[in-house]
């Protein structure tokens, strides 16, 4: 009812948000396009400039802190880039975006619980980055079970209307390491590996109460289904607890979703970090080869809290007690763990860090 009743007069918001966003200086474009031509990472920017500026990419969940973050990084890329937004009055979070000349934006409304209007917004797109970017309904209690169902049941939807838009040639899924590191114990002599063909154990999520990570799972599972069902270019990347400027005031259901048994991840080596900009430049990477050397999943993450000062930092940040991360002693009896993002790392051919040589 509120998104109806607000359409027409939100419709010119969105054409002057638009001409506001093409039209602002371009000071902030030139200075990031100089960074990133001294990067050895980006040194072939301008060979597939034109390229890129004719490929026009759709992101789900726009607006979320992710999805604001892989827009503007794929708008400094010169990628033509429409957002998917839920309801008229997330035009407002559109606003926080850093702005750049001649950046070719579309924003369009699209429910991921309607495969129809999916449809509609993935028509023309050459790839989709579903960022999956979920809060309670109830918008109050964070990630609950309920949202598991809700999860997976977008990540079909998302799918299926990739599946039936011909457009569409790629697939880049946002997961979760939510989705990998939830193991039951392992008796072996050697050091356990959480790598991309690691998953989480439904049955221990559901009985520790994980939601967050049955949620991933689930979703990321549905879209592995139907992509193979589909014959559907699918790849996921399983970013660890994404971090940057406020990253919890302004992405708090994830990160207090993400963090619901963190005394368990610290005491197991499995309790990582990765900024939100990294988390973007990942899936720009992912998605520009998967026409050769990308595919299947891809770990992400750049530092594993291993020391107390640390897990005291991160308490600090999102303003939660330090026991809460660092838990006691008692703890140093459990299974320890190994991380690798070996494939990602190998992938960007840049010193993404591995806490494992395996």
């Amino acid at each position: 009812m509120g998104v109806v009743g607000t359409c027409e007069t939100k419709r010119s918001e969105l054409i002057a948000f638009h001409r506001n966003l093409v039209a602002t200086a371009g000071i902030h474009r030139r200075k990031d396009d100089e960074g990133l031509r001294k990067n050895k990472y980006f040194s072939s920017l301008d060979e597939d400039d034109e390229e890129k500026r004719t490929t026009l990419v759709c992101v789900t969940s726009g607006v979320s802190y992710l999805g604001l973050a892989l827009v503007n990084h794929l708008l400094v890329l010169g990628y033509s880039v429409r957002i998917t937004i839920d309801n008229p009055d997330e035009i407002e979070k559109l606003r926080e975006m850093e702005r750049y000349e001649e950046s070719n934006l579309e924003i369009i409304m699209a429910k991921l619980s309607d495969v129809d209007s999916l449809v509609k917004a993935f028509e023309g797109c050459r790839g989709v980055f579903h960022t999956s970017a979920f809060t309670d309904p109830a918008g109050l209690s964070g990630y609950t079970k309920s949202m598991a169902e809700i999860e997976a049941n977008a990540a079909e939807n998302v799918m299926e209307a990739c599946a039936r838009t011909p457009s569409i040639k790629r697939c880049v899924f946002t997961s979760s390491l939510a989705a990998c590191i939830w193991q039951e114990n392992v008796n072996s002599n050697l050091t356990p590996i959480i790598n991309h063909e690691s998953w989480s154990n439904e049955s221990l999520c559901v009985n520790k109460k994980l939601w967050y990570a049955l949620g991933k799972m689930r979703a990321e599972k549905a879209a592995w289904r139907i992509a193979k069902e589909k014959g559907l270019k699918l790849t996921t990347i399983c970013p660890a607890l994404i971090t940057g400027p406020e990253f919890c005031p302004r992405n708090p259901t994830s990160t207090i979703a993400y963090l619901k048994g963190s005394q368990e991840m610290y005491a197991n080596g499995l309790l990582a970090t990765i900024d939100v900009k990294k988390v973007a430049e990942a899936h720009e990477c992912v998605f520009k080869e998967m026409n050769g050397n990308a595919y299947g999943r891809y770990i992400c993450f750049d530092d594993v809290i291993n020391v107390q000062s640390e897990g005291e930092k991160l308490a600090k940040e999102i303003g939660m007690p330090k026991e809460k991360i660092c838990g006691d002693a008692s703890n140093s009896s459990l299974q320890r763990f190994e991380l690798s993002n070996k494939k990602l790392w190998r992938l960007m051919s840049r010193p993404l860090r591995c806490s494992s040589e395996c």
